[in-house]
């Protein structure tokens, strides 16, 4: 790659500088040394790095199975299995070279104390930026996600605003009725930006015992199944968020270049990658390529130029789409 080359890709994600628009997604990279024993991989490739999803307090996470693989892809169902964020700060930030990329801490929780407290531990620490996953259960609630009620999805982004500094990415869940009004709903509790989606629920059946395959008996879907709802759910955050200049991560089925710039076309400033490490863990370098390669048939300067660059068709004679 040429340094012209390499300055297309780079971009501004509030206020942090990313080399390239590609993220690592949360769960799939572990506390970021997960893929740097793979050679030829390199940190270097993502402009930034979610790491693990982290509670107040260890967590062993959900009885086996835990994953499985479905077509177009993948169920899980891990717990947040994790050391808790004492042990996150103290042990696992200091290996993280932050030279290579920018690191983005995960916060998840089952109260909004718990969303305060971890928030505010990652707050007094060396991590660039906090990712709120308010896809997880409210204990106090009778185990409803937090992410699938936009009011309960404003209070712990509120909350967590009181107490860091760091810039605030909102992981908005696709489960739900409508996820721009739930954006638009964190974006005035004081949200930066947003990830946009987190998985959609699913379930996988062993015929033979009649039994989930899932441990947890249901499960996240991630991988290209989800695709086409990702894109249009970064759409219509998009029409929220736009206007207010708050940037969003595209995720969900993305495995090649052409998937990372549908999402940017789309309404999403980064694209995350996920899934598709998981069968190849050198894919960045490839997606990065493709997309300088569609920069320069295009001739854009820079990759930002594609976010939200989306003309939908006109004179539609009717909304149904059924």
């Amino acid at each position: 790659m040429s340094e012209a080359a390499d300055s297309r890709l780079k971009l501004d994600f509030c206020g942090m500088h990313f080399n390239t628009p590609l993220v690592l997604l949360s769960g799939c990279v572990g506390f970021g040394e997960e893929y740097t024993r793979v050679a030829g991989f390199s940190n270097r490739d993502a402009g930034a790095i979610c790491l693990k999803g982290t509670t107040g307090t260890a967590r062993l996470g959900n009885p086996a199975h835990r994953v499985y693989e479905t077509p177009g892809g993948m169920l899980n169902a891990i717990g947040l299995q994790n050391p808790g964020a004492e042990t996150v700060v103290d042990e696992i930030l200091p290996t993280l070279d932050f030279n290579e990329t920018r690191f983005i801490a995960n916060v998840s929780g089952s109260t909004v104390e718990e969303y305060i407290e971890v928030t505010r531990r990652f707050d007094d620490s060396p991590i660039d930026a906090i990712e709120i996953n308010i896809s997880c259960p409210n204990v106090k609630q009778g185990g409803v996600a937090f992410g699938n009620d936009p009011d309960m999805s404003a209070r712990v982004v509120e909350a967590c605003r009181k107490v860091t500094g760091k810039p605030l990415i909102t992981k908005l869940s696709p489960n739900q009725t409508n996820i721009a009004d739930s954006a638009r709903r964190c974006l005035e509790a004081g949200s930066d930006a947003f990830s946009v989606i987190n998985t959609l629920m699913g379930m996988a059946i062993d015929i033979e015992s009649r039994r989930p395959v899932i441990g947890n008996n249901q499960g996240g879907l991630s991988g290209p199944a989800i695709k086409p709802v990702a894109l249009l759910k970064v759409h219509q955050v998009y029409q929220v968020a736009k206007d207010h200049n708050v940037p969003i991560i595209g995720q969900g089925g993305i495995s090649s270049a052409e998937d990372a710039i549908e999402f940017l076309i789309a309404g999403a400033s980064a694209v995350g990658v996920g899934t598709a490490l998981f069968y190849d863990p050198l894919i960045c370098p490839k997606i990065n390529s493709g997309i300088q390669d569609y920069l320069q048939r295009h001739q854009l300067d820079n990759v930002s130029q594609l976010t939200g660059s989306l003309q939908l068709n006109q004179n539609i004679a009717t909304k149904c789409t059924c």
